[in-house]
């Protein structure tokens, strides 16, 4: 009877462990959740502090001066502190069948040598419609096609939005906002996503469809309070995703010094509230908790009976909570604590040493840290093997409901929430676009880019500064390594460029059979094989890149979507770059090249 009541807590507690919301099924039948509550009283906001913005730069009667409603998904890496700013393609499809067809949708392309529309030019942020599968399965295949962000268009209204009921004469309404979790299969997603709510969507699909094209900007914003940076990261011993990053991040730790505080935090599951202990204070999940079915975690093999078990996590987590204590609360750097954990996972992370006291010990004194301080500590809190609270687990579950973590691993930085697998570089660029602008460190400027960014941290100088280059070695316009800096580089000008494609064009062979309108329509595309058809077709023909972009005194809004003033565009064709203390000149200037001869 104890196994059999054991068995129905386990699956209480993995449950809990694996909870995600499927695209496929219906938000109505379900009620809303905590995590539904939170977004609605914060629109783009979550309970972890990430805060996002959704911007239609393209075309202008569009744009809306706080952003678009939406809701962003719990899997993915977006750029922390940065921003996409791409053309839209609306796929016409819900992207369920991994079998894409890049070459429907709209606006519709050009035809290539074979009679079929041209794919969808990279980069580009893919609209597809919801339903049918999971948020992950959609965002996965559109990953393979090459997007480099995606946004899911809502299918049925919220019952709260009367007006978006009464305009589609929907019968049916859901009465929560539907929430972008993982499936459970999300580690791969190395993408961005959004979710449009339909009556915003619709109007960006009809413009689509139209033929215009449509810019739209993914931004995430990263708190800058001062020049101290506080990152956490909460995981547990067991844990397969954050291994390599404990493995290689105490250089970096070391590195950014008093600069940056990091906290270590184990992923306790509460055994009470998982109805892991019974009411005569027996432990009721068998091998997964500690302190009577107080304090529990998942096993890591699945076999309750052999290899490690969840309470042997529980030990581990203790362990090294008090490590931290000890040696990282001081300075918030914590050497001793990556020493430890880098030679447990060498010394002891598998089924025969896991438990092993005396491959502990070996780690101690590797790591120079004293056990005897640890154990005691152990002890101090309440220990492991008593029906009684532990202090420690109690603070770190406290502090796991106030930040409202639900998935590990997960990192913080200044509060806010990193999406996606956990790099090293991309930890790193995270805390150092999480300082007050102008109190970053030394190490931020020299090694973040650095395309030997290991040898940069080892040496703090960096002998290859990134430069955006392809595999040829010319310059690539965009951005790297996830910021929002819209740094230039050595960009070539723009004669330079146009100069070395009419010495390349051979005019009798290109096809320029095309309309202006149809030009117009391709020019805003940031396509580098489009911007080079044009360019080419403006060296062969009559007609002048100026004309197509329409850049003169008297452009409208909709012929110059970037918005250069002529006095910007002669100095851009002068092949002078914007100034570096000016974002926002950088970012036309950027525009200017990628978009708009470009």
């Amino acid at each position: 009877m104890t196994i059999f009541r054991s068995s129905i807590a386990v699956a209480l507690l993995l449950r809990a462990a694996n909870a995600a919301n499927a695209d496929s099924l219906s938000p109505m039948s379900q009620p809303p959740t905590m995590s539904s509550t939170v977004s609605q009283s914060m629109p783009n906001s979550s309970a972890d502090g990430v805060s996002s913005r959704l911007q239609v730069d393209v075309p202008q009667t569009l744009f809306r001066a706080g952003g678009y409603d939406h809701r962003f998904a719990l899997f993915g890496v977006p750029p922390s502190g940065g921003s996409i700013a791409q053309s839209v393609y609306y796929a016409d499809s819900d992207l369920c069948d991994p079998t894409v067809n890049t070459r429907k949708g709209f606006p519709i392309r050009a035809k290539d040598k074979s009679g079929n529309m041209e794919a969808w030019p990279t980069p580009y942020i893919l609209m597809v419609d919801r339903g049918g599968c999971s948020f992950v399965q959609k965002v996965r295949n559109a990953q393979k096609t090459g997007a480099a962000g995606v946004v899911i268009a809502d299918n049925t209204c919220l019952c709260s939005d009367k007006d978006c009921v009464s305009a589609n004469g929907q019968d049916v309404c859901q009465p929560a906002e539907p929430i972008m979790a993982d499936d459970g299969s999300g580690g791969d997603i190395s993408i961005p996503s959004f979710l449009m709510f339909k009556v915003d969507a619709d109007e960006i699909i009809a413009e689509l469809r139209a033929n215009h094209m449509v810019q739209i900007e993914m931004q995430w914003a990263l708190p800058k309070p001062d020049d101290r940076v506080e990152y956490d990261l909460w995981t547990t011993p067991s844990d397969p995703v954050s291994k390599d990053f404990q493995k290689k991040f105490k250089p970096i730790a070391q590195a950014l010094g008093d600069r940056a505080y990091f906290t270590p935090h184990m992923y306790i599951y509460d055994g009470i509230k998982s109805n892991c202990q019974g009411y005569n204070g027996e432990s009721m999940c068998y091998s997964l908790c500690t302190n009577n079915g107080r304090y529990c975690a998942t096993d890591p093999d699945n076999d309750l009976d052999h290899g490690i078990s969840g309470a042997d996590v529980v030990k581990e987590s203790l362990r090294r909570i008090c490590i931290w204590r000890h040696y990282g609360e001081p300075d918030g750097v914590g050497t001793e604590w990556w020493d430890y954990v880098a030679q447990f996972m060498e010394r002891c992370d598998n089924t025969d040493y896991f438990a092993s006291d005396n491959c502990v010990k070996e780690c101690y004194k590797h790591a120079s840290i004293k056990g005897d301080i640890i154990e005691r500590c152990i002890s101090d809190s309440g220990g492991l093997d008593k029906d009684q609270a532990n202090a420690l687990f109690d603070f770190e579950m406290q502090a796991q409901v106030k930040r409202g973590v639900v998935i590990f691993p997960t990192l913080f930085v200044n509060t806010v929430a990193l999406r996606g697998g956990l790099s090293v570089d991309s930890v790193f660029t995270a805390v150092c676009n999480g300082y007050l602008e102008g109190t970053e460190p030394e190490i931020c400027k020299e090694c973040d880019g650095c395309v030997n960014f290991d040898q940069c941290i080892a040496e703090k100088k960096c002998e290859n500064k990134c430069e955006n280059n392809d595999d040829s070695g010319k310059p690539v316009i965009g951005f790297g390594h996830g910021h929002d800096q819209s740094h230039t580089g050595d960009l070539p000008s723009i004669h330079d460029l146009i100069e070395a494609e009419c010495d390349a064009v051979n005019c009798e062979t290109l096809n320029c059979n095309v309309t202006i309108e149809e030009l117009e329509i391709q020019v805003k595309a940031t396509n580098e094989e489009i911007l080079h058809q044009i360019i080419q077709c403006a060296c062969c023909t009559d007609v002048t890149i100026v004309d197509l972009l329409g850049r003169d005194e008297g452009a409208s809004t909709k012929s110059n979507p970037v918005g250069i003033s002529s006095e910007e565009y002669s100095t851009f064709t002068d092949g002078e770059a914007a100034p570096e203390d000016d974002v926002s000149s950088q970012k036309k200037y950027l525009s200017f090249l990628v978009a708009g001869l470009v």
